[in-house]
């Protein structure tokens, strides 16, 4: 089944519904709406200061809109989204506990019991590569390797969409270019529930590499400025002529 065809009968995981939201007299962003479905990989891009992370973390529950509404599968959300999972920047995690601790921890909040929780952390840490360093501490990881624990602490609570905050952007070239593959493997892999991202990034050009729907902002006030389909097959090239077309047409949307 095509994506089109799929998308016509999936149902709305979540939904930002007329968002705006200010902090004292500054305006961060105005009027979003925005749908997340099944089998979707979306990218937000936009300048600095356009309110891409500040409408992750609407969406995630974390900060509430000041008008409009999150919608969920089960109605309005009052609180946290259950329905999504976050990675962030600065990877998060807390140092004094090991890296299968750290990933088991949205677990024991959720009262999942001691043995599960770690068995799970284990094998997302083996998913994504980390075998054998379930019992390190995040000093004693690269910050690909810390970045990794952060996207198994987030997949392992199997959100139904994963909401990703620039998670590539503190890693030196290759070891970005290398989990953007990983992360692209991981949603297409039938083993791993997680079938809908969305990726907060400065970079078109990454946004283009992973993304299949690409949303633009424009800033002062963040708004919307519209959106491409990215209609190239995967695998893609990084950089390849079919997708700096899509590239040119953004960088022309944003402007």
């Amino acid at each position: 089944m095509s994506l089109e065809a799929q998308l016509q009968i999936d149902p709305v995981l979540t939904s930002v519904v007329g968002v705006s939201k200010r902090y004292g007299l500054v305006e961060v962003l105005r009027d979003v709406t925005l749908d997340m479905r099944p089998h979707e990989f979306v990218a937000l891009i936009g300048p600095s200061g356009c309110g891409k992370s500040t409408l992750l973390r609407i969406m995630a529950g974390l900060i509430p809109p000041t008008t409009g509404q999150v919608l969920g599968p089960a109605g309005p959300l009052t609180g946290l989204n259950p329905a999504t999972a976050m990675v962030f920047q600065s990877f998060a995690l807390l140092p004094w506990l090991r890296a299968a601790e750290n990933v088991a921890l949205p677990l024991e909040a959720r009262g999942v019991p001691l043995a599960e929780r770690l068995r799970r952390a284990t094998r997302m840490l083996d998913i994504m590569g980390l075998k054998g360093h379930a019992r390190a501490y995040p000093r004693e990881l690269s910050g690909g390797m810390r970045q990794r624990v952060g996207i198994a602490r987030a997949l392992c609570q199997e959100p139904r969409v994963l909401l990703m905050d620039e998670p590539f952007s503190s890693l030196d070239m290759l070891t970005a270019q290398g989990l953007r593959d990983h992360v692209l493997d991981l949603w297409a892999d039938p083993a791993v529930p997680t079938k809908t991202a969305v990726l907060v990034t400065h970079s078109v050009e990454e946004a283009v590499y992973m993304a299949d729907r690409v949303v633009a902002f424009r800033a002062n006030p963040g708004r919307l400025a519209g959106e491409v389909r990215i209609d190239v097959a995967r695998p893609r090239r990084w950089n390849a002529p079919e997708l700096l077309t899509y590239v040119d047409r953004l960088y022309r949307l944003m402007v």
